[in-house]
């Protein structure tokens, strides 16, 4: 008999060594008094092993997660060794089906946790999801997209300070590295200073399930499991991952209608341009230059704006010759590779407007 043989029981099922089960957690009522629940999926391997949940929706529009998580569980050939995985593929359900960021009572469920089972509904179902899921778990991947009206490049975001946090952002394989602990009340922020590990994967847009952002996810996830011993195989990586400490969004100095000059993924240096903001008849420019060298992280896919609205998303490079250096290593990653040339159809991409010099 296996050393994992036992049966483990799952939000009321009981999942036997190298089984899976599909469940679902109650985490609130209706208004017509009936249950709400969250679909999930466990598996098991035959080995003990991590407990590891993954996660995609937590807001309920931002559906790459989903999607990424959907692809891992219809894989026929996905095979586990050791440990529990508990995929959850949209935790915010009742934002999900409206098609929304928020819960229907307009809160942030991603600044709910770990939640008090005596507050409002968010902060109740927070506390439900944190101590049936976090609670029984040893690390986590929470998936993300950026927020409406904006795009991602694959990153992931996780505490520098934190070795085993580290372990997975670095083991996930995103060609690029954000510090910073996440904001009070964060899911992964909590989840790991209750002893979970947890990192947030951030890739494309709200309302999509892109390919390129999947493909990009499920490597991640598949690599933190060889990581972590769940599963067999050599983890595949970027030859090269920027770590990136200072961020900055670019905004509109004025109202207008924009071109831009970069896109998810672009290696700028200090002083490039970014985009141009005029009237709708090519007038009076404003032109946004990067303040650094850098790497774009994100950015607006509403080519109009208002002053002081964000445009443009820069993690900044140390200098142009790393600048350079993150490019080609960039462009040898495949995954890297088309994510970059996927998400760049989001926006239109123009050679940055010169203006005529006037006649004499």
């Amino acid at each position: 008999m296996e050393a994992n043989a036992q049966r483990h029981e799952w939000f009321g099922a009981e999942v036997a060594a190298g089984g899976s089960v599909n469940t679902e957690l109650e985490i609130s009522e209706s208004y017509s008094s009936r249950n709400v629940s969250i679909p999930i999926r466990v598996v098991r391997g035959l080995q003990d092993g991590p407990t590891v949940f993954v996660t995609g929706a937590l807001h309920g529009d931002e559906l790459n997660g989903t999607g990424a998580i959907r692809s891992l569980i219809a894989d026929q050939n996905w095979q586990m060794l050791a440990g529990t995985l508990v995929m959850v593929p949209v935790l915010n359900v009742l934002g999900f089906e409206r098609h929304s960021r928020y819960l229907p009572d307009r809160r942030d469920l991603n600044r709910c946790f770990p939640g008090n089972a005596s507050g409002s509904m968010s902060m109740r179902m927070a506390r439900v999801i944190f101590d049936a899921i976090v609670t029984r778990c040893d690390y986590g991947i929470d998936l993300h997209t950026a927020a409406v009206r904006r795009t991602n490049y694959p990153n992931v975001r996780t505490d520098f300070k934190n070795a085993e946090c580290m372990r997975l952002a670095e083991a996930f394989g995103a060609g690029v590295i954000l510090d910073g602990r996440g904001p009070k009340g964060s899911f992964r922020r909590e989840a790991t200073n209750a002893g979970c590990p947890t990192i947030v994967v951030e890739g494309g847009e709200v309302w999509k399930v892109e390919p390129s952002v999947v493909e990009c996810m499920t490597r991640g996830v598949n690599n933190i499991l060889k990581e972590l011993n769940m599963m067999e195989g050599d983890l595949e990586k970027p030859e090269q991952q920027v770590k990136i400490r200072t961020t900055k969004w670019i905004r509109a100095e004025r109202g207008g209608f924009l071109d831009m000059h970069v896109s998810p993924g672009s290696i700028v240096a200090s002083g490039q341009p970014l985009a141009t903001n005029s009237t709708l008849v090519y007038e009076d420019h404003s032109v946004l230059r990067s303040p650094f060298a850098g790497i774009v992280i994100g950015m607006t896919t509403l080519p109009a704006a208002q002053p002081g609205e964000p445009v443009v998303h820069l993690g900044r490079l140390t200098n142009r010759k790393s600048a350079r250096r993150v490019e080609k290593h960039a462009l040898r990653d495949d995954v890297q590779r088309t994510a970059q040339e996927h998400l760049s159809t989001s926006v239109q991409v123009v050679e940055p407007f010169v203006i005529p010099e006037e006649s004499p």
